[in-house]
């Protein structure tokens, strides 16, 4: 994976779509997995590099674009105007409009939390935590507030982080902040750069967080040591956060992200740093935590979601995980906290991110100018 991301050109319309025939008439395409052939049919086309979706109760998607805009993809495919009360982002290399997830009450409050590349003085830029709430016509975010601030802000592009994680217990939520490549950073537990943050819901840091009370140290902190994390999701049985986080050449890695622990970036990697230098392995330092799982080649992992629907029962329990460089989602088996097999669904575009959806079909973001909301199901069987 190369520092700056290059965008792959849009799919070609015939993957996808005939070109000139309306939404309603799109193509769809089969993929040949282990488990059988998984049907690709495109729900919508048009988003901007978009970057997260979340499920609204009435059956609409909620849809981040990276540029800066929200959307709601009806159930037939159409996209709305984008929503009113954004915040401004720092829509340069990989910031901007980032993550979203509906708070656990939602029905209730229709809180939305939002991650996004805030602007800062300078030129500089850091990731932030929103929330703010939906209206019910779902054309507009009210009573919008940053509750969290990584700091410092920085100079520079690349490395947001940014997924958002609600605890089983609803009442804590998690956020990966990456070390906005400037390295060093993430050993520092005095800054958010190269952390994981567990806040409660209005972005200050419970009292039982690991490092409360140390003077040397940011109470929000979790874990420290990481790149750049753009995957992140709940194990369904365990209740623990699991995380995939891009390696610099070579070194993706999977991770089980503990209270206090450090995962080792950059003092050790499983890749090599961009100009060809060596980075020492992990197990040169077994006083830092390693990963569960690695690549090399890189997948670019962005997007995660453990599977527990029906629609794909020999799925199910699977870790699946967006591809930006794999141009696929990766399915891997699990045993306890290790990896068995993985396999690849294909997709042929960058794969931003990936959900499961109420009806059990998995839901993919491509990473685009002309971005797709793709819906995975099984194929009919003539």
């Amino acid at each position: 994976m190369q520092p700056f991301y290059s965008f792959a050109s849009s799919v070609g319309c015939a993957l996808f779509v005939t070109c000139g025939l309306p939404q309603a008439m799109a193509q769809t395409k089969t993929v040949t997995v282990k488990t059988g052939t998984v049907q690709i049919e495109t729900v919508s086309r048009g988003l901007e590099h978009p970057w997260a979706l979340a499920f609204l109760p009435d059956g609409r998607i909620l849809v981040s674009e990276r540029p800066g805009r929200l959307r709601v993809v009806s159930k037939d495919g159409a996209l709305s105007q984008p929503l009113q009360g954004v915040p401004n982002v720092f829509a340069r290399g990989q910031g901007g409009l980032l993550d979203l997830a509906l708070a656990p009450d939602f029905a209730e409050e229709r809180l939305v939390y939002l991650t996004f590349a805030e602007p800062g003085d300078g030129g500089k830029a850091g990731t932030a935590l929103a929330r703010a709430r939906l209206n019910e016509a779902a054309t507009a975010l009210e009573q919008f507030e940053v509750v969290f601030r990584q700091l410092p802000k920085v100079n520079g592009p690349n490395h947001f982080g940014g997924r958002i994680v609600f605890a089983r217990d609803g009442t804590h939520v998690f956020v990966t902040l990456a070390e906005r490549f400037k390295f060093e950073p993430a050993q520092d537990l005095s800054n958010h750069l190269g952390k994981i943050v567990r806040l409660n819901r209005d972005g200050s840091p419970p009292s039982d967080n690991p490092f409360v009370g140390r003077q040397d140290a940011r109470g929000e902190v979790w874990s420290y040591g990481h790149r750049n994390i753009e995957a992140a999701a709940l194990h369904p049985q365990t209740g623990e956060l699991w995380i995939a986080e891009m390696g610099p050449r070579g070194g993706d890695e999977l991770n089980r992200p503990q209270g206090g622990k450090n995962y080792g970036w950059p003092l050790v990697s499983w890749g090599q740093h961009y100009d060809g230098r060596d980075i020492s392995d992990p197990p040169t330092r077994p006083d830092l935590a390693d990963a569960v799982h690695h690549w090399t080649p890189v997948i670019s992992p962005s997007g995660m979601t453990f599977y527990t629907g029906g629609m794909f029962p020999d799925w199910r329990g699977s870790l699946l995980i967006g591809g930006l460089s794999a141009s696929a989602v990766v399915r891997l088996t699990l045993q306890g906290d290790k990896v068995v097999s993985e396999d690849r669904i294909r997709v042929g575009a960058r794969v931003r991110d990936v959900r499961q959806g109420p009806d059990g079909a998995v839901y993919v973001l491509t990473d685009e100018k002309d971005g797709a909301l793709l819906r995975l199901t099984p194929a009919r069987r003539d």
